[in-house]
């Protein structure tokens, strides 16, 4: 499944284009303007699922650097910095990475 079947294309484009400078991510403003936060609990599972690469059931660091290309392939990798500060804002149990709870909790933020 592809982002752009849960999201509208134009949002993703728009909110990838805000955060195209190294180290200006912002998780809760991009899950504002890609509409996810408005979306339901089931297509925010979904949308888990499209950024779970290897169908772990978790989001480990290492797709995380990779989650803007999870919405569209032109999607930039994040630094080191904000991947770090995603993780740390999303894995509240400590284990290093985002399982589907977790998820649900940030992009409700």
């Amino acid at each position: 499944m592809a982002m752009n079947s849960i999201l509208n294309s134009d949002d993703i484009k728009k909110a990838l284009d805000a955060f195209k400078a190294v180290d200006s991510f912002d998780h809760k403003r991009f899950f504002e303007m890609v509409g996810l936060k408005a979306k339901s609990a089931d297509d925010v599972k979904k949308a888990f699922h499209v950024l779970d690469a290897d169908n772990s059931g978790f989001i480990e660091e290492e797709e995380l650097k990779f989650v803007l290309k999870g919405f569209a392939t032109d999607g930039r990798d994040l630094t080191d910095k904000e991947t770090k500060a995603f993780l740390q804002a999303a894995d509240k149990d400590g284990d290093g990475k985002i399982g589907a709870e977790e998820f649900a909790a940030l992009v409700r933020e």
